[in-house]
């Protein structure tokens, strides 16, 4: 199956989305022209093309397209590979609200599936690596994609201080570190450490019982 075939196949199952690019001033932007370009970059890194190799025109010529057509949708070869990234970096699932620990257990889990895949994907690792290099592009990187996912936690924290869950006299944002730190720890600095089934639970867990209301000190 082509990566073509296999993106509207994820796209179905809520996978891997597409380019992320805002849309410009006049003419409509072609979807088929987005997904294509990212494609070309995401094939010819897999064929062995460094970071430092890709080209805009060359890029344009593996998508099927104008150079024109590339820079209308990017103005260079950074901004690209950032909605590349994005195309690769699924969202994570929406809270269902149920428990607070279930929820905070399982937006834990997303980050270890995310740094299982990121640890397997030598194209993943090479952009991570190339956005993180340049302050401005992690800059957007994080405020499109991980300020979401730390408003998700945040929002999660607030439930369960409002339901008595959680102690109320607690920094909430230090509190929100408590429980990624750990996960982030081993999936980005010290990626020889395994990432077992069972890790989220275990941290929000042994955090709960820290910040849980009414405990004797």
């Amino acid at each position: 199956m082509s990566r073509a075939a296999e993106d509207a196949e994820g796209a179905a199952a809520g996978g891997r989305p597409g380019p992320a690019t805002p849309a410009g001033r006049g003419r409509p932007r072609s979807a088929a022209a987005d997904s294509a370009i990212v494609e070309a970059v995401l094939r010819l890194i897999e064929e062995g093309a460094s970071i430092g190799e890709l080209s805009m025109e060359g890029i344009a010529r593996a998508a099927g397209v104008g150079k024109a057509t590339v820079y209308r949708r990017w103005s260079g070869k950074s901004a690209l590979l950032l909605d590349v990234m994005r195309s690769l970096d699924a969202p994570s699932p929406p809270p269902a609200g149920l428990s607070v620990r279930d929820d905070l257990v399982a937006l834990l889990e997303f980050l270890r599936r995310r740094g299982l895949a990121k640890r397997s994907s030598a194209l993943m690792r090479s952009l991570v690596s190339h956005v993180q290099a340049q302050p401005e592009l992690w800059a957007e990187y994080h405020d499109t994609v991980v300020r979401a996912r730390r408003d998700a936690l945040l929002g999660v924290l607030r439930r369960g201080v409002a339901s008595g869950e959680i102690r109320a006299d607690r920094d909430l944002e230090t509190l929100a570190d408590l429980f990624v730190g750990p996960m982030l720890a081993r999936a980005l600095l010290h990626e020889w450490k395994e990432l077992p089934e069972g890790l989220p639970a275990d941290i929000v867990d042994t955090v709960l019982e820290g910040v849980r209301p009414g405990r004797e000190r």
